[in-house]
Order: structure tokens, then C-alpha cells, then sequence
């Protein structure tokens, strides 16, 4: 490589390694303020990083480790058998994912943690390679500008818990990359393999950074080519690479998007926009907020955005373009129409204003496009100024804004005045890099710590491993007996997804593909949940652990309880029931399981002696007990929440009547169960089940008695993907089945999530398609010769 070409790639190195650096200092400074883990007792999982994605990434550490029960297709942990490729591809396909399982199991909230850092620093890096990439400017410089974008609000205040969320984050530049190959006419291998890497990562935040990334190359077209020929060339170039790219993923795609047509409906929420007061606020630092977009990218960048359109090194006619997108995306966060346009037309569920990174990276291109004509002379300094200092005070209204936020604010405009002014002499240069260098951090690592404050008041949040997991994974390692039964972790559980956390192979999952059929049918047996159905509990019932096989179930004592169940393939007779005919759980637990085993209180809230108490009030939001009992917590706060089906402990009859703490739910069941009619029932389901049961990563194997009849079923819910002994499964009140038919002694199901196939047929295309260009690309090179 020439001198020539070897010292611009060493300085845009040079400015990726600064951004990085600058980056990876301010959040981890930032945590150590708030005092957060790792840096302080401070609980970090917040929301869904502790009920979702530290768990998802435990089990990505047992794949990586050969200890996971299930495979990259099919999750045996979960749910009592979930598809696992749409999770891996919502919560795990980074590249960054994968480091996870450099560190010790019991240290995953650090790995969690350490991977978040990292992606964070990547993005920084990406994005000043990418404005040395459009035009020649200070190394150090792109690096501050770098840096600022990955350390915006949306960045350290809602991504940090969201951690596949940053590889939008990286994508954003990224794609802003290929574009700028698309515009030279370079790299047309590489970049759809750079769209595909990017869209497997993470395809929601992708998409946004895609829609980002044609209008920043739109822009680039319209300043730089001249003739609709030569434009229309180059947008062809940038939509083939794009879609070559998605292609590319289409094995992991569409298996997603057919999952998310399948789940459990969210929370349908109209898009509200905030107050323009609001907006403006939280282009502070210091502010947090829940439902406004964090738009925060450094007081020094937001004084380079104000300046430009008076930035005179400027042509007009670049100021006009640059200074017009950012404001029209600006815009566009306030209007539904392009709201429901950046978020796949559909209002997210959360926070509703997750496109806002897109906003920053456009924000710090437009910084970078007036910087490298030369710093602003002091009239453009101070009419930017002047815009940012109207904004701030239109922000006033806003409960956002705190004094703390407005002082950093403020000290951060004047030294980054002051140090961009004094760029304009070049003894000063360093010192003025350095000054921009602290105020950065100094504000990024407050937004940080302010932010943790945020989420640590108005969100749950759940521990890290501590001596409570241990304690769990180990009783449920020592009880372990997969496949020949179950092992659940039972209830009150630690997180949303505790069987992938601790192990085992309980009914608890909480995902964005929470599939339909499986939370109804769990509704329908007595099961509470959170996140509005997405978070379904396990149920704490000897009923439906016989009917799923658990014979192993972790109390809240701590301890071990067992019990003989059937094995996971079983058969009923012909003229078993085929629905759901009653809102009771209990009568819907005696239909799957085909024996009655509860009876009728002898009086209301009274059980007969020697029988057990259960109660079923799911909208009840208080403690409950038997007269004689313990008290046991319901959490039944509609519509987010719904109680579970709650055991009572043993009756002893008149002495142990039915007591609510609180106000009587208007609706309630208290049923009672009697042992010996359920050990009866399980004797009968074990004397026509399958005599062995082998499983696999995505199947199960079973040999039938001779003779068995009717319809074989599955411990497993009915997701759709089953194929069983050559033919799409059935269903049996919401678990797979198969009707036998005469002589039928084998059982073979297999699990293959919808639009695997499709999706690899798409992709062979696509790499097809790219290998043909590769060697049409050669055959070119070969016949023009050298030179």
C-alpha cells in the first residue's frame, strides 16, 4: 500500500479508535456514578434486560457450551417447548452476542454488560469511519462526532437496557457505508453482505437504519451527481445492494416475521406526540424520559447542526440540503403518519420514539459536513448559539428539565463555543480538542447516571446472579431427569424467563413471539402473566404437571417437590374431549387431563377436609389465605397483569374457610382437589403411554404400546411447525397430537419453524446472484487487461 493512500486509512483509524475510546469511557463512567452494576449494588436489569435478554443470553451461553436443551430451531427450555430461531434472531444474532460465552455462566449480567460497552464503542467507531469516508476532515475530530452520536440519549438511556437495539445503532453507519460504495461505484460484493449482517443483528432497528440511510444517500445523490442518469444509477446501485442483503437473511427473516403474525396480540397504543417543550428538553443532558425522543448528541455537535445554515464554507446549496433533512426527520418523529412509517406501521409497545438514533446520525453527518470546510467563523458560532439558546428556553416549560441539565447545558455551549472559535488558530487546536473532548464526556457520563435514576424509579428491576440463582440452578441441576420428566422452576420466579436462566424445562416465557395458541391455552389452565400476555407464568398445579410431564417442581422454599407423572407422549381414547368448553380452569385442567379430580366446596370458601384449596381470581390485586394458612400474594392488575391460579395450602374443613385481605374480586373460584382421584388418573395416563421416549434438538421419538388407540399427545403446545410421523400435526386442547391409526406403535414429530425453507430458497438465490456478479466482475477485469 502507497504512503499516499496508507496515511488517510491511518487517520480514520486513528479518529475510529478515538470515537471508540471517548465512548467506552463515558458509559462506563457514567454507570460508575450511578453507582450500578457492575460498579455498585445498584440493580442494572432493568424492564426487559432482566426478565428478557440476560436470560436469552444465558441460553445462548449453553448452545455455545454444549449445554442447552434444544437446538438453534427449537428450545425445550421454555415454555414447555418453544421455537427458538425467531429468538435468536429478535435477542441474539449480533456478532457481539457470541462473546457472551467468554465468560463463566454465573458471570452473565458482567457478559451482558461488557457486550453493551462494546457495541456502544462499535458504534462510535463505524460512524467516524464513516465521515472521513464522505469527506477528508480532522481525525480527531470525526472521532468527537463519532463518539457524540453513539453516546445520544436514545443511546445510553433506552438501548443500554435494549441491548439489540445498538446493533441499529452500528447499523445506522454502516449502511450509511454502502451507500457511499453505491455512490462510487465500489465494493458491490461486500455490501450486501454488510446489509445482511446488519439486518440479521437486529432487522427492527435495521429497517429504521435503512430507511436513515437512503435519505442520507438521497441527499449525497442530489449534491454530488449531476443528470437523472447518473442519480438514477446510483439509487439502482444502493436498492439492489439492499436487497440483495435482506435476502441474504431471509433464512433468519421470515421464520421472524411469520413468528411475530403468530404471537399473542400487544398492547395496540395510539401515537401521541409529545409537546414541542418536551422535544426541545431532551436535546439537554440531564433528562430522562420514558416516552419522548432522547435526542441529546452533545452541546458541541447540536452548536455545529445550529450553525450550518449560516456556516458560509458552505455552499448554500449543501446547508440548504443537510440542514433541511435534519429538520424534516426532526418533524417526522411528531407526525403519525411517519411515525407509524419508521416503526413498520405499527405503534411500538414502549417507548415510542425508538427511531430517534436515525435523527442523531443524520444530526452528526449534517456536524461533520459544515465542520469540513473549517470550523465556523464566530457570526455563525453565534447565530447557532443563539437557536440552541431559544430552544432551551422554550424546553422550560417542560417538568424534563432539571437545573443540573440547564448548567451543563449551558457551560457546555460556552466552552464548546470557545473551543470551536479557537480551532480557528491553529496553535490552539489541541487544547480546543481536548476542551470538546471533556465537555462531551462530562455531559454523555451525566445523561448516563441520570438516566439509570430514570429507570431505577419508573421501572422493575431484577437482580443480578447472585447466591439466590445458585442456589436455584443447583437444586434444579440436582433434580434433573430430561427427557423422562420435566424440571420447573416454579413460582415466585426470578425473571420472566427463569427456566433459561437457571435451567430446567418449565412452562414460563416471555418473549416477543409468545405464540397465540400457547398463551391461550395456559390462560385456559389457570395461568397468571405479565407484559399484557407476552410474560407467561408457570403454574404451580399438580394437575398440570402431570399433563406436561413435570416431575420435579422448585418450591419457594427452596426445595425439591416430586412426584410420578406420565412421560411426554401419552394417548387418549377415542371420544376425548376436543375444546375448551368451559371458563374454568379447573374443568379445562380435568378435559386435558380426562378425569375428574376437584370437587365443589362443601360451603362457599370452604373445602372438604383432606382435599386441597386452589383459587382462581385473575383480576384479584391482593393476598389471599385459608383461615388457618399463610397468606399468598395475587397479582391480578388488569390488563397488564393476570393472577395465577393459586394453591392454599390442605383444608382441614370449617377452620380453614376462604379469606381475601382485600375487597372480594367480582369474579372467583375456589375449587378443592382431591390427591387420591389425580394419583388415579395418572396411573391411567402412565398404563397407555409411550414405553421410551427419545428426544432430540428439534424432535422427540416415541414407541407405542400395542394397541394403542385414539390420539397421541404431545407435552408440547400446538405451535405452528410440527410435522409428526410425515404429516402436519394436530392439536388436543392446544398440545400437539396425532389421531393413530390402527397399528400404529411409532411416533416421529419434528419441529421446523415456518419459513425456514422459503427463506434458504431466497437466500441461495440471492448468494447466487452475488456469485454470478462475482465472476461476471472477473471476466471483466481479465478481458480490459491491466491499466
Amino acid at each position: 500500500m502507497s504512503t499516499t493512500h496508507s496515511s488517510p486509512r491511518r487517520r480514520s483509524l486513528l479518529g475510529s479508535a478515538l470515537a471508540a475510546l471517548l465512548t467506552a469511557v463515558a458509559v462506563c463512567a457514567g454507570d460508575a456514578a450511578a453507582r450500578v452494576f457492575p460498579y455498585g449494588p445498584r440493580h442494572r436489569s432493568v424492564n426487559d434486560l432482566g426478565n428478557q435478554f440476560v436470560p436469552f443470553h444465558a441460553q445462548l451461553w449453553d448452545l455455545l457450551h454444549g449445554r442447552a436443551e434444544g437446538g438453534l430451531l427449537f428450545n425445550w427450555r421454555s415454555g414447555y417447548g418453544m421455537s427458538f430461531l425467531p429468538d435468536l434472531g429478535t435477542y441474539l444474532t449480533s456478532p457481539f452476542a457470541v462473546l457472551v460465552g467468554l465468560f463463566p455462566r454465573a458471570d452473565i449480567d458482567l457478559a451482558v454488560y461488557v457486550v453493551t460497552v462494546l457495541k456502544t464503542a462499535a458504534a462510535a467507531a463505524a460512524m467516524a469511519w464513516l465521515l472521513r469516508t464522505q469527506r477528508r476532515g480532522p481525525w480527531w475530530a470525526a472521532g468527537l462526532l463519532g463518539a457524540s452520536y453513539a453516546l445520544c440519549g436514545w443511546s445510553v438511556i433506552e438501548a443500554s437496557y435494549n441491548p439489540m437495539w445498538l446493533d441499529g445503532l452500528i447499523a445506522f453507519p454502516l449502511l450509511c457505508l454502502t451507500g457511499e460504495w453505491a455512490l462510487r461505484g465500489r465494493r458491490s460484493l461486500l455490501a450486501p453482505l454488510v446489509v445482511a449482517v446488519c439486518w440479521t443483528a437486529n432487522f427492527y432497528t435495521a429497517y429504521m437504519a435503512t430507511l436513515g440511510a437512503a435519505l442520507v444517500l438521497l441527499v449525497r445523490v442530489v449534491l454530488t451527481r449531476e443528470g437523472a442518469p447518473a442519480r438514477l444509477s446510483v439509487i439502482a446501485r444502493g436498492a439492489g445492494t439492499t436487497v440483495l442483503g435482506i435476502a441474504l437473511a431471509a433464512p433468519v427473516l421470515l421464520p421472524l416475521f411469520l413468528s411475530s403474525g403468530q404471537a399473542y396480540p400487544g398492547w395496540v397504543k395510539e401515537f401521541r406526540p409529545v409537546s414541542w417543550a418536551d422535544l426541545f428538553a431532551r436535546l439537554l443532558p440531564g433528562t430522562y424520559s420514558f416516552s419522548s425522543p432522547a435526542v441529546f448528541v452533545g452541546t458541541g455537535t447540536l452548536l455545529l447542526v445550529a450553525a450550518l445554515p449560516f456556516h458560509r464554507a458552505v455552499p448554500a446549496r449543501t446547508r440548504l440540503w443537510w440542514a433541511g433533512l435534519t429538520a424534516a426527520v426532526a418533524l417526522s418523529l411528531q407526525w403519525a403518519p411517519t411515525h407509524l412509517a419508521w416503526h413498520l406501521f405499527a405503534t411500538p409497545n414502549g417507548s415510542p420514539y425508538r427511531q430517534t438514533f436515525v435523527l442523531a446520525g443524520i444530526a452528526v453527518i449534517a456536524a461533520w459536513t459544515g465542520l469540513a470546510a473549517g470550523p465556523p467563523r464566530p457570526p455563525a458560532l453565534a447565530a447557532g448559539a443563539g437557536l440552541l439558546t431559544a430552544a432551551a428556553l422554550w424546553a422550560g416549560d417542560s417538568p424534563l428539565v432539571t437545573t443540573a441539565g440547564y448548567a451543563l447545558f449551558g457551560g457546555g455551549l460556552a466552552l464548546a463555543g470557545a473551543a470551536w472559535w479557537a480551532l480557528r488558530h491553529r496553535r490552539l487546536a489541541w487544547p480546543a480538542a481536548g476542551l470538546l473532548a471533556l465537555v462531551l464526556l462530562a455531559q454523555a457520563a451525566a445523561t448516563t447516571a441520570y438516566g439509570h435514576k430514570g429507570k431505577l424509579g419508573g421501572l422493575d428491576d431484577y437482580p443480578s446472579w447472585g447466591p439466590a440463582h445458585t442456589a436455584r440452578a443447583e437444586a434444579l441441576a440436582g433434580a434433573e431427569g430430561w427427557p423422562a420428566y420435566r424440571t420447573d422452576p416454579g413460582r415466585p420466579a426470578l425473571s420472566g424467563n427463569d427456566p433459561l436462566l437457571l435451567g430446567g424445562e418449565g412452562g414460563a416465557y416471555y418473549s416477543s413471539h409468545t405464540p397465540d395458541v400457547f398463551t391461550r391455552t395456559m390462560v385456559a389452565l389457570g395461568a397468571g402473566w405479565t407484559s399484557r400476555g407476552r410474560n407467561v407464568q408457570s403454574i404451580d398445579n399438580p394437575v398440570t404437571d402431570a399433563v406436561f410431564a413435570v416431575g420435579a417442581r422448585l418450591g419457594p422454599d427452596g426445595t425439591v417437590r416430586r412426584a410420578p407423572v406420565p412421560p411426554l407422549v401419552t394417548t387418549r381414547p377415542p371420544g376425548a374431549a376436543l375444546s375448551y368448553a368451559d371458563d374454568s380452569p379447573f374443568a379445562n385442567q380435568e378435559a386435558l387431563l380426562g378425569a375428574r379430580v376437584y370437587e365443589d366446596p362443601l360451603a362457599p370458601g370452604v373445602c372438604r377436609a383432606g382435599t386441597e384449596a386452589y383459587l382462581w381470581a385473575p383480576e384479584y390485586n391482593a393476598t389471599a389465605r385459608l383461615a388457618d394458612g399463610p397468606a399468598f400474594r395475587l397479582n391480578g392488575n388488569a390488563p397488564r397483569n393476570r393472577a395465577a391460579l393459586q394453591p392454599l395450602g390442605a383444608s382441614r374443613g370449617t377452620s380453614s374457610a376462604l379469606v381475601f385481605d382485600a375487597a372480594p374480586p367480582p369474579r372467583w373460584t375456589l375449587s378443592c382437589l382431591d390427591r387420591a382421584r389425580l394419583d388415579a388418573a395418572v396411573a391411567g395416563l402412565r398404563a397407555t403411554a409411550a414405553t421410551s421416549v427419545r428426544v432430540g434438538p428439534s424432535g422427540i421419538r416415541a414407541e407405542l404400546p400395542r394397541g394403542a388407540a385414539g390420539t397421541a399427545v404431545l407435552s408440547v403446545p400446538a405451535i405452528a411447525g410440527w410435522t409428526c410421523n410425515g404429516r402436519p400435526a394436530a392439536a388436543h386442547l392446544g398440545l400437539v397430537a396425532l389421531p393413530l391409526s390402527p397399528g400404529t406403535t411409532r411416533l416421529s414429530c419434528e419441529f421446523r419453524p415456518p419459513g425456514l425453507v422459503p427463506g434458504l430458497a431466497v437466500a441461495a438465490g440471492a448468494l447466487g446472484i452475488l456469485a454470478a456478479a462475482a465472476r461476471w466482475g472477473r471476466t471483466r477485469r481479465r478481458v480490459s487487461g491491466p491499466g
